[in-house]
């Protein structure tokens, strides 16, 4: 059998944000045969909902002159013949949506996602908040065959990348975005070396060793509401988990009646400050610092943004705001 070569090799690319880009761009660049991309549908954006944006993934596809599908539903016999007619030997996914099996198993040589966790910790829809949030100091990306389960299949290579104490998840994303595109690329490159095969470990191997396994589930509004009756370190972790986006909240009750403000905390300080008698949610100002009580100790608020209002540093937020209390 002749060696496959990596402009053989049929791919088709799967994805929708800008962390998909990373991986793609590295495919396109990398000289490797992108022969189609399928992503979701254009979304509706503006104050009607009347305008229609398409994915950075489309973006990009488009400019390099790549064809691209955006199927309503995976399962569609439109989209499955259109899918079918790319003949692809293999499918790349990032960050896109769970594939029904007629679509995973439709390439010769199979279809691989790149994950940005070390599973099996991590499995779901938002594993570098979760990561950050939970106070890891270690995560990184896997590559790994699809199944017929979420983020189950057998790990093909897994990258390293140390998240400081200080990053938020926009440091974690932008890192593991490169590392991610780089385990692709040495995936296709094992799998193109191999002839259409190459190894892989099953997950149940690898939970013994792994510990509790944390689940990364997707992360709404009210996922990102701060409870300041958890320690200190714990709110740190939260708030920097979910900067700059979602952003993580808290309340601001009135003082004359008026509904409370939603207000958004970007970044938070440890201050090591032990509390007095001072109910978790307490808010103390003084010479442009806000601190705020939690379960153990003082908490700084470095950063944040009232609703409606642009987003400031604490001292000029005081300049025209009073705060006494959070929750």
């Amino acid at each position: 059998m002749n060696r496959l070569s990596k402009q053989e090799l049929r791919i088709v690319f799967m994805g929708t944000p800008e962390f998909a880009v990373g991986t793609l761009r590295a495919l396109v660049e990398g000289g490797y045969q992108v022969v189609g991309v399928v992503t979701q549908p254009d979304k509706p954006v503006g104050r009607h909902q009347d305008m229609l944006r398409p994915s950075e993934v489309k973006q990009y596809a488009l400019a390099h002159g790549i064809p691209v599908l955006q199927p309503v539903k995976m399962k569609d016999p439109v989209f499955l013949e259109a899918l079918s007619a790319w003949k692809a030997d293999l499918q790349v996914v990032v960050a896109f949506r769970m594939l029904p099996e007629v679509v995973w198993a439709m390439p010769r040589f199979g279809t691989f996602n790149v994950h940005a966790a070390l599973l099996p910790q991590y499995r779901g829809a938002a594993p570098i908040n979760w990561a950050v949030i939970n106070g890891e100091t270690l995560t990184g990306v896997t590559t790994f065959f699809l199944d017929k389960d979420i983020d189950t299949g057998r790990v093909i290579l897994q990258k390293p990348f140390p998240i400081p104490d200080d990053a938020d998840v926009e440091y974690v994303y932008d890192g593991l975005m490169h590392l991610g595109a780089e385990a692709a690329i040495e995936t296709v490159d094992r799998i193109i070396e191999g002839n259409g095969t190459t190894a892989s470990m099953p997950q149940s191997d690898m939970v013994a060793t792994t510990g509790e396994l944390k689940p990364a589930p997707k992360i709404f509004k009210d996922t990102c509401h701060i409870d300041f009756s958890l320690k200190a370190k714990q709110v740190y972790d939260f708030v920097r988990g979910l900067s700059p986006y979602p952003g993580a909240w808290a309340e601001m009750p009135s003082t004359d009646g008026k509904p409370a403000a939603v207000v958004k905390i970007f970044r938070t300080a440890k201050t090591g400050k032990a509390l007095a008698s001072e109910v978790p949610g307490t808010v103390t100002t003084a010479q442009g610092h806000i601190l705020v009580a939690c379960a153990d100790e003082w908490l700084e608020i470095e950063e944040l943004q009232l609703a409606g209002k642009k987003r400031m540093e604490a001292k000029a937020f005081l300049n025209g705001n009073q705060l006494n209390e959070l929750r």
